[in-house]
C-alpha cells in the first residue's frame, strides 16, 4: 500500500466535488467513482461503462477517525445518511472487517438516489482499506459510488495502467494511482437487509468460514431467490476477456482437451496448467499440437486471485485465439476465483455463444 499523496488526493477531491468521475484505487480493484449524491455524476458512470441502468452501484464510505466516540457510534453516524436500519449482525461484521473487502447490503434511506441502487429498496455499502481512497473519502465527507473502472462486463482493472487502457478516448479521466491492488478480485457481498442471518450474494476474499471464525455469525451461502437484491458483478457474463476463454476439468486434461484443441488447428492457444502438473501435461498435449503456449499457475487461491485479472489482461492482449484454464477445485477457498472464471468464460470472445464452456 502507498501512503496518501496529498496533491493527487486534492485533485481527485476537486473533481468529485465538481461532479466529475475519478478512478480510485481500492484493495480489491480500481473503481470508477462519482459523488453518490449527484445524479448527473452517477449517470456518467453508467454512460462511460456502458452499464445497464438497473445494475446497482456500491457506495464507498470513510472509516472513523474520532477517538472521542466509540467505533460503533462513529459507524452509525457514517451510515445513517444511507440506511434505514442497521442490524446488530452488520455492526459486528463492520467491527471485524471494515475497512476492507466486504460489502454489506442494507435497506436504503429515502435520500439515496435510485440511480445508485438500480431502482431497488436496498443500497450496497463498503469502506475500502486503501489509504489514498480513505483520505479522499474523509476530505470529501460523503459517499462515492464506484463500480469497477472498466467497460461493462470486461476484465476488472487492478492498476492505474489498466484503467487507462480501458478508456483510451477519455484522457481527461482523472486516475488516482494507488499502485497494484492487494486482493485483485472484488469484495465479498452480504445481504443484511432482511430477517435472519446474512446471505452471501457474491463470494470474495472474505469467506463464510472466515466470518464464522471471527464473529460467530453463520452466513447463508445458498439462498438464491427471486427476492434477493441485485448486486454488482453477478450477471452470467462478466469479467470477460475479448479472447475466447475455455474452462476444463482435471478429467479433461488429456484426451478431451486435446480433441477440443485439435478442432482449432491454426489458432494460437494459451493453455494454463497447475504448476505441479505443468511438465507432464504439456508433454502430452504437445503430441497433438506443437504451437501451444503452456503457462504454469499457482495452486494457492489467494495468490491466484491476486494475479487473475492481470493474467487475463496480459493473455487478452497477446496474439491468442483461445485461452484454456483449469476449473478451480470445488472448495470454499476457491469460490471467488471459480465464480469470476465461470462468468468470464461465459462472456468471453466476440460472442458469448461462440465456444463451449464448462
Amino acid at each position: 500500500m502507498v501512503e496518501p499523496n496529498l496533491s493527487s488526493v486534492n485533485g481527485a477531491l476537486h473533481a468529485i466535488r465538481a461532479g466529475k468521475l475519478v478512478a480510485i484505487p481500492t484493495e480489491t480493484v480500481y473503481g470508477l467513482g462519482a459523488d453518490a449524491s449527484n445524479s448527473e455524476a452517477v449517470q456518467q458512470i453508467y454512460e462511460l461503462k456502458g452499464r445497464p441502468a438497473d445494475h446497482p452501484l456500491i457506495v464507498h464510505v470513510q472509516s472513523p477517525l474520532d477517538e472521542n466516540k466509540t467505533r460503533e457510534e462513529e459507524w452509525l453516524a457514517i451510515l445513517s445518511p444511507w440506511t434505514r436500519h442497521i442490524p446488530e449482525s452488520a455492526l459486528i461484521l463492520i467491527k471485524h472487517f471494515w475497512p476492507g473487502p466486504l460489502t454489506l447490503v442494507f435497506e436504503k434511506s429515502k435520500s439515496v438516489l435510485d440511480c445508485v441502487t438500480g431502482g431497488q429498496a436496498t443500497v450496497a455499502i463498503r469502506s475500502p482499506a486503501h489509504p489514498l481512497t480513505q483520505e479522499l473519502l474523509r476530505r470529501f465527507g460523503g459517499g462515492i459510488a464506484a463500480p469497477s473502472a472498466n467497460r461493462y462486463g470486461r476484465i476488472s482493472p487492478t492498476s492505474a495502467g489498466d484503467v487507462q487502457s480501458e478508456f483510451p478516448n477519455h484522457p481527461d479521466l482523472l486516475i488516482l494511482d494507488g499502485g497494484p491492488c492487494e486482493h485483485g478480485i472484488e469484495s465479498t457481498i452480504l445481504d443484511v437487509s432482511g430477517e435472519g442471518s446474512p446471505k452471501l450474494l457474491r463470494p470474495g476474499s472474505i469467506s463464510p468460514t472466515m466470518i464464522k471464525k471471527a464473529t460467530g455469525i453463520d452466513v447463508v451461502s445458498n439462498s438464491r431467490t427471486a427476492k434477493q437484491p441485485r448486486v454488482s458483478g453477478t450477471h452470467l457474463a462478466h469479467y470477460a476477456p475479448h479472447t475466447a476463454l475455455y474452462l476444463y476439468s482435471q478429467s479433461e486434461i488429456e484426451l478431451p482437451l486435446a480433441q477440443l484443441i485439435s478442432q482449432l488447428p491454426k489458432a494460437q492457444l494459451a493453455v494454463l496448467v497447475w504448476e505441479q502438473e505443468h511438465i507432464h501435461h504439456s508433454e502430452v498435449l504437445k503430441a497433438y499440437r506443437n504451437n501451444l503456449t503452456f503457462i504454469p499457475i499457482t495452486m494457492d487461491p489467494i495468490s491466484f486471485a491476486r494475479q487473475l485479472y492481470r493474467l487475463l489482461r496480459d493473455l487478452d492482449q497477446g496474439q491468442y485465439q483461445g485461452i484454456f484454464i483449469p476449473n478451480p477445485p470445488n472448495t470454499e477457498a476457491w469460490d471467488a476465483v471459480r465464480d469470476r472464471l465461470q462468468r468470464a468464460s461465459f462472456g468471453s470472445g466476440p460472442s458469448s455463444n461462440n465456444h463451449v464452456s464448462n
